[in-house]
């Protein structure tokens, strides 16, 4: 019957889907490359599918989905052309079919292989979000802890917002990395941006500059505030063998003694 019909359903169904279109997407059109081609695509593999009564048989259709949301299209296009597959068939069924049970069979054997699909496009769609939202959280991860060298021998991390177990793993692995890297004789580690330093967050701040003095450089802590202090010292961890300044320009001269240079002004 479906493939009897298929222009019928085809028309029907495109209808549907570019109502969908105008009504929920009007404002997204410039964004989103919808095209004819696309839906053409959409409804055959659609009709394929239906023939083979199961999805796992053919994985042509899963890439197109994959290829549509990766393309950035929104998932509401895949459910809204499969919802609409179901409406455009279960209406032809009910205009050509007049035996009510078989009808009811039919209606059961559309969901039956609909719904896998829907769930497919679903479980894809989160897969993928999954992915992009743990790239992007590792990017800013790495961007949220960089090792800078600003003077020879000499390199800067800034902090900046709350430090986690996940992120002082980073940290530590950049403080290290980037020592290696630039040949760092002193790493200045700035807490200035760092809003609450309780003693998890001393722990690993401490851990990451004793890290840097077992390579053989000059940890020096800044932007050390009254209340961190008062934290280091109820910890009662010992910083005679980290320097520390409250400020980022005081650190930084500490860091030119140590080294031996020294700023020549041009004037």
């Amino acid at each position: 019957m479906v493939n009897e019909n298929q222009e019928t359903l085809r028309m029907n169904w495109l209808k549907e889907v570019n109502l969908f279109k105008e009504k929920e997407l009007a404002g997204m059109m410039t964004t989103f490359k919808f095209n004819e081609e696309t839906d053409q695509q959409f409804f055959e593999m659609l009709i394929k599918h239906i023939n083979y009564y199961d999805i796992s048989k053919d994985g042509t259709l899963d890439q197109f989905f994959d290829q549509v949301l990766h393309t950035g299209l929104p998932l509401s296009y895949l459910t809204q052309g499969l919802q609409a597959a179901r409406r455009v068939i279960l209406n032809l069924l009910v205009e050509t079919e007049k035996d009510k049970e078989k009808l009811a069979a039919l209606y059961r054997e559309i969901d039956r292989w609909l719904d896998p699909i829907l769930n497919r496009v679903v479980e894809n769609s989160s897969q993928i979000w999954e992915k992009t939202v743990s790239i992007q959280k590792t990017a800013l991860l790495e961007l949220s802890a960089p090792l800078i060298p600003v003077f020879k021998n000499i390199s800067v991390m800034p902090l900046i917002g709350s430090i986690d177990t996940e992120r002082a793993k980073l940290i530590m692995e950049n403080l290290l990395n980037g020592v290696i890297k630039y040949r760092s004789e002193v790493v200045l580690i700035d807490i200035t941006g760092v809003p609450v330093v309780d003693t998890m967050v001393a722990h690993h701040i401490i851990q990451a500059a004793d890290a840097v003095r077992l390579l053989g450089s000059t940890c020096i802590l800044v932007g050390i505030r009254p209340e961190i202090a008062q934290t280091i010292v109820s910890l009662g961890i010992d910083l005679s063998l980290f320097p520390t300044k409250s400020t980022l320009q005081k650190g930084m001269e500490n860091a030119l003694e140590i080294t031996n240079q020294q700023l020549i002004s041009n004037k």
